[in-house]
């Protein structure tokens, strides 16, 4: 086993790495929490043994997005940085060539959603809640996790997630296909098997229709990030987003 602060890399038989989300208590999304994240993923796009990779959580929550506290103390530089983290790290978990799994085991809330939106096959526990809280807390959606929303969402589920802002539970989100696959058991489980599955697939093909659907929604992300979509004079934050934390937190 390998890992970085926030990150546990466990290698499994049969070209399976586990990346264990490890960012006590609820895997609030940071900077260095997502840039450690891009790099392990583009190591492991070019690792010729890596045959699937699944993402897990050992929290209660699997991902809660930023944390609310600490963004609102955010300047303009950690405004912009923050962007960047959420534009490169789910988009190289969302352009990666290898096949990913996410198991999903608690609630994976705004940023925290692209953990799964991001991924090939996404499995579910029952206690498992999924939505985009972004409106409620006054903040737009940087184009990696809009462009990855869009391509990913149904436009039901899209609507229903990003305007209103609230959770579904596992049922709906499985009824939505926002899960494929919901487990009375061990949603790792099931998705160590779907991982070995996919795993036995032709890479190079794999890779490449994975290419074929995600493309369009890729070079956009991509060409907005070559034009400043990573830097704002003004930052990501509106003069509602404060306050609408604020609210939040109680």
């Amino acid at each position: 086993m390998s890992a970085t602060q926030h990150l546990n890399r466990i290698n499994h038989d049969g070209g399976i790495v586990e990346i264990g989300l490890n960012r006590a208590p609820v895997n609030a999304l940071s900077p260095e929490f997502l840039f450690d994240f891009k790099d392990l993923l583009d190591g492991l796009a070019i690792e010729s043994e890596v045959r699937a990779i699944v993402l897990t959580s050992p929290f209660k929550v699997f991902s809660a997005g930023l944390d609310l506290k600490e963004a609102q103390e955010f300047d303009l530089g950690q405004q912009n940085a923050i962007v960047e983290g959420l534009n490169v790290g789910f988009l190289s978990l969302f352009a990666n060539p290898k096949p990913v799994v996410c198991s999903v085991d608690g609630a994976a809330i705004a940023g925290g959603l692209f953990f799964v939106l991001g991924s090939d096959i996404r499995v579910a526990s029952p206690r498992a809640k999924l939505g985009l809280a972004e409106v409620r807390v006054g903040a737009n959606f940087p184009v990696g996790p809009l462009e990855i929303a869009r391509a990913t969402l149904a436009p039901d589920a899209l609507r229903r997630l990003m305007l209103t802002g609230q959770p579904l539970d596992a049922e709906e989100a499985h009824r939505y296909g926002i899960v494929d696959a919901l487990t009375e058991g061990s949603s790792r489980d099931r998705a160590m098997a779907e991982a070995q599955a996919l795993a036995q697939l032709p890479p190079k093909t794999y890779a490449s229709i994975k290419q074929q659907i995600r493309g369009g929604a890729i070079e956009i992300i991509e060409q907005a990030m070559r034009d400043g979509a990573n830097r704002s004079e003004t930052g990501w934050f509106s003069d509602e987003t404060k306050p609408a934390m604020q609210r939040m937190i109680g």
